[in-house]
């Protein structure tokens, strides 16, 4: 496994965000598949984890503290503040005793006295930036977490967090099919030196393949979301035949293709996948370290692109609680 440097440290290119555990797919995993898919990340070469205090409502710290207790001192562990599940709803709170209190559950939860890189997952509309960027900042010099980083924020947001306290990674959706971080991001990224972090770079399993939104469970957040529904779900599925087939006359499996797209698009890029399953898994990371033809990858980003994908990446509810830029057209 190929590593890049993400807040200051040396870790695998491609990450295990461990959300799917418990949280947005309907599905759960017990205990003890966690520590197995957990333990096989590790033994394939990943060392870059992630969770955060909103999935499973807690639930997710828990069970990756539990499965990774074994080499966490091997490991990036990242996690996140600043939503939370209260009373089976999500709540935003960036207000500086709230992610006191976060980040101390979190330790317990995830046994450990540190969290490596400690994320503001939204924006509280409420609370300035800076004070909740400030609060992260005198954790770090407490010793509770290592850097501070942001979620789905836009690039001026970015930019008066940063000025606050350096901000060492920004994590956002980031795929072939959602591309909203080229509008600024990507280059705010690389204006201040803070790693980018990708999360469903295989487009919420789309361009995995096997997604039929016809037998999603119950609660799972893909339903709401335009993509997956009615006309532009059977547009969108046309079009990942293609990218299948070209995947395939390349010798990899659309995956690994739509991975080794995302990495690279810059050297300051993680592409964190998260999964369940341990065959997908496998799969995954056999994206790092692919030598593609440069006439694949532009063949990939011309096929699926903002303009050939139908539906907005979100509904209107889920998009007025991220901070992102979007197109005009969305």
């Amino acid at each position: 496994m190929l590593q890049r440097k993400l807040a200051g440290r040396m870790v695998s290119e491609i990450g295990l965000g461990c959300m799917n555990l418990d949280h947005a797919y309907a599905k759960k995993v017990d205990q003890a598949t966690a520590n197995r898919l957990l333990s096989t990340a590790f033994e394939a070469g990943i060392t870059h984890f992630d969770t955060a205090a909103l999935y499973g409502f807690g639930a997710n710290e828990k069970k990756v503290g539990e499965a990774i207790k074994g080499f966490r001192q091997d490991i990036f562990l990242a996690s996140k503040c600043g939503m939370v599940g209260l009373n089976g709803k999500r709540t935003i709170d960036g207000h500086p005793d709230a992610i006191k209190a976060t980040l101390d559950n979190a330790l317990t939860s995830l046994q450990t006295d540190h969290i490596d890189l400690y994320y503001l997952h939204r924006i509280d509309p409420n609370v300035p930036v800076e004070e909740s960027v400030g609060t992260l900042g005198d954790m770090v010099k407490a010793g509770k977490i290592g850097a501070v980083g942001l979620s789905e924020v836009s690039a001026d947001t970015l930019r008066k967090a940063h000025a606050e306290y350096p901000i060492a990674a920004l994590q956002t959706e980031y795929s072939l099919w959602t591309r909203n971080a080229e509008i600024a991001v990507l280059d705010a990224c690389k204006e201040l030196g803070t790693d980018f972090v990708a999360f469903s770079p295989l487009a919420r399993g789309y361009l995995a393949g096997g997604v039929d939104p016809a037998t999603m469970g119950e609660g799972d957040i893909r339903k709401g979301m335009p993509r997956f529904q009615g006309e532009n779900w059977l547009a969108n599925q046309a079009l990942y035949d293609e990218f299948a087939e070209l995947a395939k006359g390349a010798g990899i499996t659309p995956a690994q293709l739509a991975m080794a797209w995302v990495l690279a698009q810059g050297e300051h890029i993680h592409a964190l996948p998260g999964t369940s399953s341990e065959a997908h898994l496998l799969e995954d990371i056999k994206a790092s370290g692919l030598t593609l033809a440069p006439e694949l990858l532009t063949r990939a980003d011309e096929l699926v692109n903002r303009s050939t994908v139908k539906g907005a990446r979100y509904g209107a509810g889920a998009q007025a609680d991220i901070d992102t830029e979007v197109f005009a057209d969305e």
